[in-house]
């Protein structure tokens, strides 16, 4: 069964490739081209087969479903995040095509195409490196999601009006959709939070959306998103995509391996994806000036801007259905551009650090109204993260002291705080111009309640460096990191289940009328 032999390449040579640093589908990737090779000079079989076909759809179909998951229009309703992305769609577009016509001898058709393909920047790269270092909810990572999604929905209409298919009559029902999203809702509910969920997902994105979908003569690529559009304002949406993650992950390595296993690359495929790499750096430079032509600040736009330097797994799914012949250079052109990004996006902050007093030189007076510095004014208690424990914290609070504030680095949850009555605005802790923008003249106490250890730990030595004498408290799940949380500079760090417990005994001695003597003692 040559499958088998496959997935053991693919393992091999993704664990090789994750060891050094870059993302494993490179590795799956290299794991085609080295099975291509073989089957060229040994008996190995590896030639594109039904199954691995069907296997790569099935992944593309569920990348769409958990891209359609996070399709939220207030993380696209921003003018950054839409002006970015369709600005620098059309700029790259308008550049690259007439290059790639006269370097390559390329018809117009064929050159648009490759331009559109290099325009998109990788959604699966950007979204893990910056969960990595936990900055999906900060403003810069936030902006680059937005922006991403916007390149995924236009690389959707892409292959759509690409595939050339003829709806049938039937392809109106889908208006109707929405009227179906209280039964969707339900139907999660009811699935809990197991195997059922991940079965839901699938029959959503392959069955009901993909099969659905081509049934009346649309793209089985805009049933899967439009089902995941469907859920995405659910609550537990975002559990759903991650219950999907691994399984995706898993079928788009048969993507991967079937543009390699497909053939060997030939000299023009690599001329072509050296020229690709030459270019990448100025795609970088174009993001960063126009997210500073929307008043966004230097590090947010260079932070943003090295997340989207990459060329996207979406332009070879599109490449797919128009180009199928240059699949191989542009998987190529892919994997170099993981190369240089991976390790650059690990030490954006330090490498922002060493060019930020060149950066600055570039930002607008006004700023964008999300990245205006604040200040505590006569605040006496801050809670910084305002979650469940942050805002259990802070409800706690709030009847003992009326000079509390909290702060949050996801404006929607800001937002929402503000509506129920509380004093939270926004701030990113993580962004080290917070601090040199912060006020704090009577801050007394601080609740360190955020969910990553990287930000707790820079919040600490923050308000220790600007000369914070007061108490610091922090929460965490585990005690080698409570002991960098005080080292960092903070009073005390507790872990979060150990104070469950403890909480769950007062209330207990609390309800029963039980005496701590007795609890301490028991007979």
């Amino acid at each position: 069964m040559p499958e088998a032999i496959w997935i053991s390449f693919a393992f091999v040579i993704g664990l090789l490739v994750k060891g050094i640093g870059l993302p494993p589908l490179v590795g799956y990737l290299a794991a085609g081209f080295v099975l291509s090779g073989l089957s060229a000079t040994t008996s190995i079989t590896a030639e594109p087969t039904d199954v691995l076909a069907h296997i790569a759809h099935l992944g593309v179909l569920l990348l769409l479903f958990t891209v359609g998951l996070k399709l939220k229009l207030r993380s696209i309703v921003s003018p950054e995040v839409i002006g970015g992305s369709l600005l620098h769609f059309a700029i790259t577009c308008v550049v690259f095509a007439p290059g790639l016509y006269l370097l390559f001898d390329l018809d117009w058709s064929t050159a648009l195409m490759l331009a559109i393909a290099l325009s998109f920047s990788s959604t699966v790269l950007a979204a893990k490196v910056l969960e990595s270092k936990r900055e999906l909810r900060a403003f810069h990572g936030r902006v680059a999601i937005g922006i991403l999604i916007m390149q995924d929905l236009i690389a959707l209409v892409v292959m759509s009006l690409s595939a050339g298919k003829t709806p049938s009559e039937w392809a109106l029902i889908v208006f109707g959709l929405p009227l179906l999203r209280p039964l969707l809702y339900r139907l999660m509910d009811a699935s809990g939070h197991d195997e059922l969920l991940v079965l839901l997902g699938l029959l959503l994105a392959l069955v009901v959306g993909g099969l659905g979908f081509e049934a009346v003569g649309l793209s089985s690529e805009l049933g899967a998103l439009v089902f995941g559009a469907m859920l995405a304002n659910h609550p537990r949406s975002q559990e759903l995509a991650k219950s999907l993650w691994s399984v995706k992950e898993i079928f788009l390595v048969g993507f991967f391996l079937q543009i390699g296993i497909g053939g060997l690359p030939d000299q023009l495929a690599l001329i072509f994806a050296a020229v690709a790499a030459l270019l990448l750096p100025l795609k970088g430079i174009l993001f960063y000036f126009l997210l500073l032509a929307f008043r966004l600040r230097a590090r947010s736009s260079f932070l943003t801007s090295l997340s989207l330097t990459n060329y996207s797994e979406f332009g070879l799914i599109v490449a797919s259905v128009a180009l199928p012949e240059w699949l191989v250079p542009l998987a190529i052109s892919v994997s170099l551009s993981f190369v240089f990004s991976a390790p650059l996006n690990r030490f954006s902050h330090s490498i922002y650090e060493h060019v930020a007093h060149k950066l600055v030189r570039f930002e607008s007076q006004k700023r964008h109204p999300d990245e205006q510095p604040i200040s505590l004014g006569t605040t006496r208690v801050l809670v910084m993260g305002m979650g469940r424990t942050g805002t259990a914290a802070y409800d706690w609070l709030a009847p003992h002291e009326t000079r509390i504030m909290g702060i949050d680095s996801d404006p929607a949850k800001t937002e929402k705080h503000q509506k129920d009555g509380r004093n939270v605005v926004f701030a990113d802790a993580e962004d080290t111009t917070f601090w040199e923008g912060l006020h704090m003249p009577e801050l007394n106490s601080v609740v360190l309640a955020m969910s990553d250890i990287e930000g707790k730990l820079i919040a600490a030595r923050m308000l220790r460096k600007l000369g914070f004498e007061g108490y610091i408290v922090a929460h965490t799940m585990y005690a080698d990191e409570a002991v960098k949380i005080r080292e960092a500079g903070a009073n005390d760090a507790y872990l979060t289940m150990s104070e469950t417990g403890v909480a769950l005994a007062s209330h207990l001695m609390d309800k029963s009328g039980i005496q701590a003597a007795q609890v301490r003692n028991p007979v």
